[in-house]
């Protein structure tokens, strides 16, 4: 071989695959917000399960042992204050506006406070039951109804109501604390109110403005007494006395709860070393509708005795001739169905925005026992 000869040359190499990268994965739109959903919902199932499951194994109770109605929740009884005895006072609140429209969970104040009262009557343990209450008033109706509850119970019972007055309870407020059997209110707590009132609203002067004309047809010439498209010389005095005649029923019907509710009280009271505050002999010209401090209440006879919680809470003890109890209370039960009653309602309509203060719920042509530092 000749050694000048150059060595072959190596073969050149194939050229290298290429290898697409992997497509990105299609997001779904939405799909985060499917997931935190359905993460809530596994946790509030969860939350219900051992829940349910605690209701199972803490003996009966703690249950209300009251049967549900339709669309009421039950109730269970939760502990306020431990105090190492078998006797309890149940705690019932009357917070914020007295009325019979639907609430979360599926009833109305009404129906939760009268169920409370069915269930302090069941259990032999209860010795009295503290009203707490913190409200200007409501709807007549809706307050004559606890009202009754309240007399329904002691009646039965032969168990005391100690009335808990906190920073207002004023008119609707006091009507349901009257039938009470001892009544006690801070010095400085807004009570009193004593009236009815019902208002409404006449547009017609903005639909003249306007042009706009209302067609009435109807079967009554006092169909119409209330509607607010009527002319001013359209609205007789006939029809002005009609209604105030039925704000005057009303009124009276106020006075006699005041009036029968402390005569019965003290009537009880007699007969303990707790006498009382007898209602003044000119309490009748303090129910004009004027609010009044616990103190001039007291004076009045519109309530027993002043002070705070804890002494509601000794006078329960002592009116129940009882040296100390627990104190408990009544909440609803949340389960599943709660949480289907929470996303099946269909009365929540538009947008609710928080002020930091409850407005009140009126509606034009119904009564109501009002305190009137809330109607403005």
């Amino acid at each position: 071989m000749d050694n000048s000869t150059p060595p072959p040359l190596p073969p050149n190499p194939p050229p290298p695959i290429y290898v697409a990268p992997p497509a990105a994965a299609v997001r779904r739109r939405g799909s985060g917000a499917w997931r935190a959903i359905a993460l809530v919902l596994l946790c509030l199932l969860l939350v219900s399960l051992f829940s349910n499951l605690k209701h199972l194994f803490s003996g009966s109770s703690r249950h209300s042992g009251l049967p549900s109605r339709a669309g009421i929740p039950r109730l269970e009884e939760a502990v306020l204050e431990e105090n190492d005895t078998t006797n309890k006072i149940a705690v019932i609140e009357v917070d914020g506006i007295i009325t019979a429209q639907l609430e979360r969970g599926g009833a109305t104040m009404v129906e939760m406070i009268q169920d409370q009262f069915k269930v302090a009557a069941r259990d032999a343990r209860v010795k009295a039951v503290i009203l707490k209450v913190n409200s200007p008033g409501g709807e007549v109706l809706a307050s004559d109804d606890i009202n009754k509850a309240v007399v329904k119970f002691q009646k039965d019972t032969g168990k005391p109501v100690v009335a808990s007055m906190g920073s207002l309870a004023a008119s609707g407020g006091y009507y349901v604390s009257a039938p009470c059997r001892w009544i006690v209110a801070n010095e400085l707590t807004i009570t009193g109110s004593i009236g009815v009132i019902m208002n409404t609203f006449n547009y017609r002067g903005l639909m003249d403005k306007i042009g706009l004309r209302p067609e009435v047809f109807k079967s009554g010439k006092f169909k119409d007494m209330l509607s607010g498209s009527k002319k001013e010389t359209e609205i007789t005095d006939e029809e002005r006395q009609m209604i105030q005649r039925l704000v005057n029923e009303t009124f009276e019907k106020f006075k006699s709860v005041v009036a029968d509710g402390r005569a019965e009280a003290n009537s009880k009271n007699k007969q303990t070393e707790f006498k009382g505050q007898p209602l003044s002999s000119k309490w009748t010209d303090y129910a004009d509708g004027r609010v009044l401090s616990g103190k001039e209440a007291l004076d009045l006879g519109f309530v027993d005795e002043l002070g705070g919680w804890e002494t509601a809470v000794h006078r329960a003890e002592k009116l129940a001739k009882i040296d100390t109890a627990s104190l408990v209370q009544y909440q609803q039960i949340f389960d599943i169905s709660s949480l289907f009653r929470l996303f099946g309602k269909s009365d929540m309509k538009g947008v609710k925005v928080d002020l930091g203060v409850e407005l009140p719920k009126l509606q034009a042509g119904n009564l109501y026992f009002m305190s009137p530092t809330y109607l403005h």
